[in-house]
C-alpha cells in the first residue's frame, strides 16, 4: 500500500489511473511549455529562514479569502472538465473542499453543472466565468449561479483565445473529445475509471448542453464551443460584467503591473496573479515571480491571489510570506481527485495543510497571518520582472 505524503505521490497515481488524453490536458502546457516548468521551479530559488527557541504551540493556519473564513488561505482554482478526471469530478471535490473549509471554484467548462454540484453541497461555492460572444448565455448563466446562491465569481480574463497546447492536439482533446485510435486503446486500459464513468449521467459540459439554443448533443457544443470565446473582451465589457453580477469580483489572469492597476480602478474585490497553469501565453514570467511587483503596485488598494505552480504547502506560504492574500491549487488538488476520488482531493489539501503548518513552525511563526518577507530569502532580481534568471 502506497504511503502518501507529498502531491508528487498523488500525481504518480493519478497517472497510472487516469486516462492519457486527461492526464496530458492537466499536465502540460503551451508551446515549449517553458512558463509551465518556470511556474514551479521559481518556488525553490526563494529560500526560507529558519528560526528556532521560539513558542510553536496553538498554531492556525485559518485566515480570510475576500471575506469568507478559511481554513487555510488556499482555493480549489477552477478546472475545465474536471468531471473527466474521475467521474462527478467537481461534485466530489467541491464535497472535499466544503469539508476542509476552503473554497472551490466550478469552472464555466465544467461536467457537472452549477444545479448539480449546488444541490450535492450544503454551502455557497465559487463560479468562474469565461466571457462568451453569446451575452444572452453569459447574462443566464450568472443568473444561474446566483439562484444556486453563489455569491463570488472569479471572471478568467486570459482565454480569449486558447494558446497551442500540442499534447491536446495530438490527442484529439475538443470539445467534446475527438480521441485518437492510440488513445481509445489506452482508455480501453482504464477499468475503474470507464466504469466509473459509464455509472455516471454527467458526461458533457453541464454548464452549456441544454442551455444553449442550437446546443443539443455533441456536435453542436463542439461548434458553438469553438466560436465562443470572446476575443474583444475589454475592460468596457468587464465593467459590464461587475455590473451585472453585482456581488464578490474575483478577477483572474493578471500577470501585468497595468493589468493590475485597471482591475482595482474598476473595483474588483480580488485579483488572482495568474499565467492560466502555463497553458496561455508561453515565455511569460512564472506568477511567483510577478507577485511582487503587482502587489507593489496595488497590494494596498485590492486583495491580491496567487495561482500557478503551487504543489506544496511550502509553495504557498512563500506566496503568503510575499503579501498575497490567498493562493489556488489547481494540478495538485487534480491530482488526488484522478488517483482517488474525493478522498483524494482530501487526501491532497492534508498534504498541503500539513506542509505549510509545520514549515510555519520552523520559520517561527504560530499564525499563518503573521507570515511576511522577515520568513523567506528572496535572490537578488527575482522580484525585479527585468532581470531574467
Amino acid at each position: 500500500m502506497t504511503v502518501i505524503t507529498t502531491i508528487e505521490d498523488l500525481r504518480r497515481i493519478y497517472r497510472r489511473r487516469a486516462p492519457k488524453m486527461f492526464y496530458d490536458y492537466c499536465e502540460s502546457g503551451s508551446w515549449t511549455e517553458q512558463t509551465f516548468r518556470d511556474n514551479t521551479s521559481d518556488f525553490t530559488k526563494i529560500r526560507l529562514r529558519q528560526k528556532v527557541a521560539v513558542d510553536m504551540s496553538n498554531r492556525s493556519t485559518a485566515s480570510t479569502m475576500v471575506g469568507q473564513p478559511v481554513s487555510m488561505p488556499v482555493a480549489l482554482a477552477p478546472v475545465g472538465m474536471t468531471g473527466m478526471q474521475h467521474a462527478d469530478g467537481e461534485i466530489l471535490a467541491a464535497r472535499a473542499a466544503e469539508a476542509f473549509g476552503v473554497p472551490f471554484t466550478l469552472s464555466t467548462m465544467s461536467i457537472c453543472s452549477i444545479e448539480d454540484v449546488a444541490e450535492k453541497t450544503s454551502k455557497p461555492f465559487w463560479f468562474q466565468l469565461y466571457v462568451m460572444r453569446d451575452w444572452d448565455f453569459v447574462g443566464r448563466i450568472l443568473q444561474r449561479a446566483k439562484d444556486a446562491g453563489i455569491d463570488t465569481l472569479v471572471l478568467t480574463l486570459d482565454l480569449q483565445l486558447l494558446g497551442q497546447r500540442h499534447k491536446d492536439l495530438k490527442n484529439g482533446l475538443s470539445a467534446p473529445p475527438k480521441p485518437t485510435l492510440a488513445n481509445l486503446i489506452n482508455l480501453s486500459t482504464k477499468w475503474a475509471w470507464g466504469l466509473g464513468m459509464l455509472a455516471t449521467p454527467r458526461r458533457k459540459f453541464g454548464n452549456i448542453v441544454g442551455h444553449v439554443q442550437g446546443v443539443s448533443d455533441p456536435s453542436d457544443l463542439m461548434k458553438w464551443t469553438a466560436e465562443q470565446f470572446d476575443p474583444q473582451l475589454d475592460w468596457s465589457k468587464i465593467e459590464r460584467i461587475r455590473d451585472m453580477w453585482g456581488r464578490k469580483l474575483i478577477l483572474k489572469g493578471i500577470l501585468d503591473v497595468e493589468d493590475a492597476r485597471m482591475a482595482a480602478k474598476i473595483g474588483a474585490d480580488a485579483i488572482v496573479v495568474s499565467n492560466h497553469g502555463g497553458r496561455q501565453l508561453d515565455g511569460a514570467h512564472s506568477s511567483i515571480r510577478m507577485l511582487p511587483s503587482i502587489l507593489d503596485a496595488v497590494g494596498d488598494q485590492v486583495e491580491v491571489h496567487l495561482d500557478s505552480g503551487i504543489r506544496s504547502g511550502q509553495d504557498v506560504l512563500k506566496a503568503l510570506a510575499l503579501g498575497a492574500k490567498g493562493t489556488y491549487i489547481g494540478r495538485a488538488f487534480i491530482y488526488g481527485l484522478g488517483a482517488m476520488g474525493q478522498a483524494g482531493v482530501t487526501k491532497a489539501l492534508e498534504v498541503i495543510h500539513t506542509e505549510l503548518d509545520k514549515t510555519m513552525a520552523l520559520c517561527g511563526e504560530r499564525d499563518v497571518k503573521n507570515l511576511g518577507r522577515h520568513n523567506l530569502v528572496v535572490p537578488h532580481g527575482f522580484e525585479d520582472p527585468a532581470v531574467l534568471m
